[in-house]
């Protein structure tokens, strides 16, 4: 399928964020999974909410995600994180035409993007393609996927910076459009508040994480706007719960959350981690 020809991204943060070594790599995700038991899920899981920092501090939470999709199968996966250097654009994706970790090549869908794309063009938003980025919470997610998904999958990528309601309304109806009908994982890729101490943080993050599982896309970004509770993805997370409740998702079940102080030790400064799982209920589904 793959051939010396491809344009590939080569990964920036492997040997650093998590283990460049394919049987560490894959143990190590193997050992955060198998100590996180299968949540009660009564529905279809469209969408997931992870965190993305290093392993060795959002993995334990992150499992907690991957774990309510362990040996599904999804034909696409799309994945929307944030873009933490700055940059005036408000809307990103990748150039290439494969992402890679080391535990494997996972293709681009070019064919969905472009028809996002241009779905956006209409309503003058521009996606800005770049190569060999280095932002890290878009691929943080990907070998949990490799590991956990029953079947390869092609990756929709999106990296969000605008938290402006209207725009992220936008967003969130081109994606719908494009991903309706097809076998597809909606993720958002955040952390949640940053270098505050626990108790603090925990306040902070209780908020946001209530204003998530009330799947309210409009209440998130309110929240980090009037500093009520943070979310350095708050514009990928307010995406997804509005992309997933246009395809009949209607709950949202908060699954784990810490910071990485329950890691490190140090309380003092922490940053706060959560993971979710969006629904659609067998009584939505009918409708």
């Amino acid at each position: 399928m793959f051939n010396g020809e491809i344009d590939i991204r080569p990964s920036p943060i492997a040997g650093t964020w998590y283990s460049d070594r394919p049987a560490v790599l894959q143990q190590e995700i193997n050992d955060y999974l198998s100590r996180v038991k299968s949540p009660v899920i009564e529905g279809k899981i469209i969408g997931l909410i992870a965190p993305h920092a290093g392993y060795r501090y959002s993995g334990p939470t992150a499992a907690f995600a991957y774990r309510a999709v362990q040996g599904l199968q999804f034909d696409i996966v799309a994945i929307l994180s944030p873009f933490h250097a700055y940059t005036p654009e408000e809307l990103l994706t990748t150039r290439h035409s494969a992402y890679q970790t080391p535990l494997g090549i996972i293709p681009i869908d070019r064919e969905l993007l472009h028809d996002f794309e241009q779905r956006l063009v209409e309503n003058e938003i521009f996606v800005t393609e770049i190569s060999r980025d280095g932002e890290h919470s878009l691929e943080i997610q990907l070998p949990f996927l490799q590991v956990t998904l029953d079947e390869k999958f092609h990756l929709f990528p999106l990296m969000i910076r605008t938290h402006d309601p209207q725009k992220i309304e936008v967003i969130a109806q081109a994606a719908a459009t494009v991903l309706k009908g097809r076998n597809a994982l909606i993720i958002a890729s955040t952390d949640l508040s940053h270098f505050y101490e626990q108790r603090t943080a925990n306040m902070f993050d209780k908020e946001m994480l209530q204003r998530i599982e009330t799947l309210a896309p409009d209440q998130v970004l309110e929240a980090e706007r009037d500093g009520k509770g943070f979310a350095c993805g708050a514009g990928a997370v307010a995406a997804v719960l509005r992309i997933t409740q246009l395809l009949g998702a209607s709950k949202v079940q908060v699954l784990h959350y810490r910071t990485s102080g329950d890691e490190t030790g140090d309380f003092s400064s922490v940053v706060g981690y959560g993971a979710a799982a969006i629904e659609i209920m067998e009584t939505t589904q009918q409708t």
